[in-house]
């Protein structure tokens, strides 16, 4: 560098730097130092010549072959090299998207392996599901006839369900564009009993669990959320009942109240109840890997909406589907019944939960995934303006507000094929009472 930076031509600097590659390491030093030496005694650059050739000795080449083609032998390894990179990126980027969908799709795979002792108990399971088609309920869907009536003095003992249903078929197309009578919806579910209730035929479930959902004006929806609910439910081998709690009269919406009301009336129908899941009616679950059931913690099932672009909008977001068992819904005390509107009792709920010292537990992200059949919010169902104000209160309201505090007058209970009907009078709020 000293060479050129002296004013030494090109050809010479090219000259060194060709030198100095191909010997490389101390030779490349020792050069060097060499040819500046030289240069700063020679009087012109014919002296420096040979000078630089009696130095080099018989390794020396011509200036301009050394120098084109040292130069474009560096630019190709470059470029090599750059090129190699971008084939490793993407060589990487390729790898962790495979092992991504073949996360998602591992109970799907799983069921071609080698036969589990559950394959053997329910050889049903193991045959191919159509994903598109969830609710056919044609030979090979994964879900269990009823068995005929064997001849002998003791039937023979059912099993419990495993833990993994082997039916389930993973992400779900829902779609919500094609009609849906509830006729079909009938047809779809022949091993649904009147009222909604369902018991898989090959194995005895751990729980046994009530459906609850706050309900009116929703006719149109609930038609879907059954379509898609009952062959879901059914694959995971779930014992259940539905119960659409439905709001008689106008008066302002009351979810919560609603869902308590549901909780008890549900207990008296069937007091083996240990499992509650509480359900909005416009929200379809797309992934049957997201199971109806109940833990150590209460759960919170719909936390990926596509109306939230398939996130959680807050942590202590509890809305649209959770579950609670018996131990734990009594422990908080219920549900609020003040909520008279739209917005704040899910947080209310979220603070009950943690404040007796449980925490929430989730499905992955790309499991609790959920469709929201979209509508114009519902008359008399607006926001709640007092809802900040409770929200901050909740300490002190769930000592007193709660399950043990609902009033309510059962209209009617119809017990349709599909569901049980619920209708009634909860009242209004205070504030409209006052007034009056």
């Amino acid at each position: 560098m000293s060479v050129c930076s002296q004013g030494c031509p090109v050809r010479v600097y090219v000259y060194v730097w060709c030198w100095g590659v191909s010997r490389g390491g101390e030779t490349e030093l020792s050069v060097a130092a060499c040819l500046q030496v030289e240069y700063r005694q020679a009087k012109s650059l014919e002296v420096f010549e040979r000078l630089a050739a009696r130095c080099l000795g018989p390794l020396g080449r011509p200036l301009a072959t050394c120098g084109m083609s040292r130069l474009l032998g560096g630019t190709l390894e470059r470029v090599c090299k750059a090129v190699l990179l971008l084939c490793l990126l993407h060589f990487l980027v390729a790898v962790i998207l495979y092992f991504d969908i073949y996360a998602q799709h591992l109970a799907f795979f799983s069921r071609f392996s080698i036969r589990s002792p559950a394959h053997a108990l329910y050889p049903a399971a193991s045959s191919s599901t159509n994903c598109s088609r969830p609710n056919a309920t044609a030979a090979g869907s994964g879900l269990p006839e009823v068995p005929s009536a064997q001849p002998g003095p003791t039937a023979p003992a059912i099993p419990p369900c495993p833990d993994v249903p082997p039916g389930l078929v993973g992400r779900v197309v829902i779609e919500f564009t094609s009609p849906m009578p509830l006729e079909r919806v009938q047809r779809e579910n022949p091993g649904v009993l009147l009222g909604g209730r369902y018991t898989p035929p090959d194995c005895t479930p751990a729980q046994t669990v009530a459906v609850i959902i706050p309900f009116r004006h929703r006719e149109h929806h609930l038609r879907y959320w059954l379509h898609y609910l009952h062959p879901m439910l059914r694959r995971q081998r779930l014992r259940y009942g539905i119960y659409v709690i439905n709001q008689h009269g106008e008066e302002t919406f009351n979810r919560a109240k609603l869902l308590n009301v549901g909780f008890l009336e549900a207990l008296k129908e069937d007091a083996t109840y240990d499992c509650f899941i509480f359900s909005d009616v416009d929200l379809v679950p797309m992934d049957d890997r997201n199971l109806y059931r109940c833990g150590d913690q209460p759960r919170h099932f719909a936390i990926a909406m596509d109306k939230f672009g398939f996130r959680l909008p807050y942590a202590s977001y509890f809305g649209g589907v959770s579950g609670l068992s018996k131990a734990q819904f009594l422990r908080i005390n219920g549900f609020p019944n003040e909520y008279w509107g739209w917005g704040g009792e899910d947080d209310d709920i979220f603070n009950r939960i943690s404040l007796t010292g449980m925490k929430i537990s989730r499905p992955d992200v790309r499991i609790g995934r959920y469709r929201m059949i979209k509508h114009d919010r519902d008359k008399h169902n607006e926001p709640n303006p007092q809802r900040f104000s409770k929200i901050q209160n909740t300490k002190m309201s769930m000592k007193w507000d709660g399950i043990g505090s609902v009033r309510y007058r059962v209209l009617e209970v119809s017990r349709q094929p599909l569901f049980t009907n619920i209708t009634v009078d909860i009242g209004r709020p205070v504030s409209w009472l006052s007034q009056g």
